[in-house]
């Protein structure tokens, strides 16, 4: 379930109320006359089961909440409550598969702003992850690649591709490019100063490496297990089960390639360097194009869900779930 709390000018408060009621999966509605100050106007609450949720959004926007008042959304973890129950069994759908589009593009706008933490982090893995491909550690490695933040500005890439959006494309792509450069750009000078200490050196880097060659050796398998990764981190973004995310990270070579490109480039290996920048490159467009066409499968399957509910005359309750009350 979602909770909504909307500020609605006076004037429009009945409308707002409207809306609410005819929306199926909708319960717990509470309207206090006058007691926003910050917009002014009148307050009103509600419960609205996730499979409706984008639909009663996009109508409170048409009606110009948005901009004459205040909608704000949040996850309900636990709702005791009979009528909550029976209004998510008459809403269309289930819960899981439902995308909050608004609450995508809102998630996909932050995590892809480029900013100091985002290329502090992105930085500290690649870092990481050169000690990983010198060492030929997979420990190193994996760390690396949960550490890296880089997942956010390639959904972020994938959404505005879906929803046409240039300035989140723009933007998503300035993270991505200038993120990365920056880290690889340091990791370089990182290198020069674990070879100094003689940590790194050039002999461990052309060492046969058993656990970590993949990163400079792209393949078929490259671009398969990133488009896999891509559609698992667009499912675990859009639907109610985000667990997944962090074996997302794990599971592709992003931020190891571009780490083992900048110590190669370090010791002028170009072999290397090069054989690196087509593993990231692989990634990252296997990562995009298959978050692009989940997404795209997403809203087609959603859609033609509803209609197929509308077309039967109405919501069909749904079959009660182990857990719930008689």
């Amino acid at each position: 379930m979602l909770h909504l709390r909307l500020i609605a000018p006076a004037e429009h408060t009945d409308d707002v109320v409207r809306l609410i009621e005819r929306t199926v999966g909708t319960a717990h509605l509470v309207v206090l006359p006058g007691a926003a100050r910050n917009p002014a106007g009148d307050v009103v609450m509600c419960d609205v089961a996730r499979e409706s949720g984008d639909e009663l959004i996009g109508r409170l926007r048409e009606l110009g909440l948005d901009e004459t008042g205040s909608i704000a959304v949040e996850n309900i973890d636990l709702s005791l409550s009979r009528r909550a129950e029976k209004a998510e069994q008459e809403a269309p759908g289930e819960g899981a598969d439902a995308v909050l589009w608004e609450h995508l593009a809102d998630a996909t706008h932050e995590e892809s702003t480029l900013s100091v933490t985002y290329v502090a982090f992105l930085t500290l893995a690649t870092m990481i992850a050169a000690c990983g491909v010198v060492l030929d550690n997979a420990i190193l490695i994996v760390g690396a690649m949960a550490v890296g933040p880089e997942f956010g500005p390639l959904a972020g890439l994938s959404t505005a591709l879906v929803r046409r959006v240039p300035r989140l494309a723009v933007r998503s792509l300035v993270a991505l490019l200038v993120g990365f450069a920056a880290a690889m750009l340091v990791t370089v000078g990182f290198t020069y100063f674990m070879d100094a200490l003689e940590l790194f050196s050039r002999v461990k880097l052309d060492a046969e490496r058993p656990s970590t060659n993949f990163i400079y050796r792209p393949d078929a398998f490259s671009f398969v297990v990133a488009v896999l990764a891509g559609i698992a981190g667009t499912l675990s973004l859009t639907s109610a089960k985000s667990g997944a995310l962090i074996g997302v990270a794990i599971s592709v070579t992003t931020v190891p390639a571009a780490a083992n490109a900048a110590v190669a480039f370090a010791y002028e290996d170009y072999r290397q360097a090069w054989g690196s920048t087509e593993q990231l490159l692989l990634n990252l467009l296997g990562i995009v194009l298959a978050g692009a066409l989940t997404l795209l499968a997403q809203k087609w399957l959603w859609a033609r869900q509803r209609e197929r509910a509308r077309r039967a005359g109405g919501f069909q309750p749904k079959a009660s779930r182990p857990g719930d009350r008689a």
